[in-house]
């Protein structure tokens, strides 16, 4: 049965995997080839048994041992196999033949592709679940240049024999929809699961490029990627590409903030800096094995409804101008958040937050879900080593700084939060600049609605020209905010 993705009525019309392929192979003008490794040749057999695939499938090829492997494609420096890098390498010598060995003289009206995957399937242990890397390199005029959409999938069937099955109808909605839905990235988006249940594969990375993709930002595609439950968390680093979790997070020292970044203020780089600051002298952590991370919740981008799609490229795209990596999740709660990272890897964690958000942590609301309460969240939480950074704020009723020492939470989790607080789980900043703390991301925002003065200084150098000049978050010129 086809799933149906939250906010998806049209369901009912999903051609058959047979139909797909056979749509594809009496196209007269598709012509391609199919490189398989790792877990068959399970895509190409769907084009083989729909019929007509003579004018459709130039070769099909699984290149199992790695040294005929390398022979084809190069050695890899790092000797992995199942690496974006790889396909990639697939993709560009598969087409490269089809080019030498096809004439375009005889072929004027052909249109070129190759598909590759490479995978490694569930163990005989079952102790790796199993994931791979497909794409599919294509163009939809013989005179325009290749178009490539790539992406990365985790296994959670527990059998290899129906991971192969999955990945063989991946490949071909990933090809149906190259030459079929590739005006409609988004939905192109939700195809690729047809005929798969949503529990049976997550897509955590995709990214789109090419002429036909020339005006898809892949920041929105990963946020559509969390936004239909096809993953708990996407990243991207400052190009604005997408960025596989595990590539940039394993083995890592990990340092996340989670604001809301709308705008990214002062205040939020402040306390970036000097949480770094910190983390980097804590006992083991070495620079060059540490990634610090912005991240941004769907419930954050949900904050005033529907998610707004704009705002949010808006805020992206600021975080990216300022050099950070940054992830999209559906982690609600900051303990999600910690096992989502614990995933990875073993080194050390810290979060960077400010008062408020620390406080939440210890309402006990946040987890009545748990069978084992706010303590069963906590111990997920604090497990091993993790610290929390903590970023004073001022009490506007009183002038007052608020630190770890005076801060106040539900009088029925002040002994909780003493243990932790001295356990040292707890971390002050001291050395933050006074006289910013008065700045509020919302307070920014009103003040550029409103067309007023004054918001430009609270944001980090090159921001405010950024906002003017691509009128992010609705900015108008005082001039014309005066005339509205």
């Amino acid at each position: 049965m086809p799933i149906v993705l939250k906010g998806d009525k049209n369901f009912e019309n999903i051609p058959s995997l047979k139909a797909k392929a056979l749509r594809i192979n009496l196209n007269e003008t598709i012509y391609g080839t199919f490189a398989e490794i790792g877990a068959g040749q399970e895509t190409v057999r769907h084009f083989f048994r729909a019929g007509g695939a003579s004018g459709t499938i130039a070769k099909a090829m699984s290149a199992y041992d790695k040294s005929f492997s390398d022979a084809i494609y190069g050695a890899e420096e790092d000797g992995r196999y199942v690496t974006e890098m790889r396909l990639k390498k697939m993709l560009t010598h598969e087409m490269k033949l089809m080019e030498q060995r096809i004439s375009r003289k005889e072929n004027p009206n052909k249109i070129f592709f190759s598909y590759a995957n490479t995978v490694a399937t569930i163990d005989f242990a079952k102790k790796f679940k199993g994931h791979g890397w497909v794409g599919i390199k294509f163009q939809l005029d013989p005179e325009e240049d290749y178009n490539e959409i790539i992406l990365h999938i985790r296994f959670k069937q527990t059998e290899a024999r129906l991971q192969q099955e999955t990945l063989g109808i991946v490949g071909v909605n990933l090809i149906y929809g190259a030459f079929y839905k590739n005006h409609k990235p988004k939905k192109l988006l939700k195809y690729l699961y047809d005929h798969i249940d949503i529990d049976t594969i997550e897509i955590d990375t995709i990214n789109f490029s090419g002429p036909r993709f020339k005006d898809v930002d892949n920041r929105l595609m990963s946020l559509q990627l969390v936004k239909n439950n096809m993953t708990e968390a996407v990243m991207f680093g400052p190009d604005g590409n997408n960025i596989l979790p595990a590539a940039i997070l394993y083995k890592k020292n990990i340092l996340a903030l989670r604001g809301s970044f709308r705008p990214v203020t002062k205040v939020n780089m402040d306390m970036y800096k000097k949480s770094y600051e910190i983390f980097i002298r804590e006992n083991k952590v070495e620079v060059d094995k540490t990634v610090v991370v912005f991240e941004i919740t769907l419930s954050n981008l949900r904050a005033e409804g529907e998610i707004d799609e704009e705002d949010f490229m808006d805020r992206a795209r600021l975080l990216c101008s300022l050099g950070q990596t940054v992830m999209i999740s559906n982690f609600q709660e900051y303990y999600k958040l910690v096992e989502y990272f614990s995933n990875y890897t073993k080194e050390r964690m810290a979060l960077t937050m400010g008062v408020n958000n620390l406080i939440d942590i210890f309402d006990e609301k946040y987890y009545r879900h748990l069978s084992g309460g706010i303590l069963e969240a906590f111990g997920k939480l604090f497990y091993k080593d993790l610290k929390v950074y903590l970023y004073p704020m001022i009490d506007p009723d009183t002038g007052l700084v608020i630190t770890s020492n005076n801060l106040k939470v539900h009088p029925r989790m002040k002994e909780l939060y003493k243990f932790f607080k001295y356990n040292g789980k707890v971390v002050d900043i001291f050395d933050f600049e006074q006289d910013i703390l008065s700045i509020f991301s919302r307070e920014v925002l009103k003040l550029i609605a409103n067309g007023e003065d004054g918001w430009e200084e609270m944001l980090p150098k090159g921001i405010a020209d950024l906002i003017k000049q691509k009128n992010l978050f609705d900015y108008k010129p005082k001039k014309l905010a005066e005339k509205k």
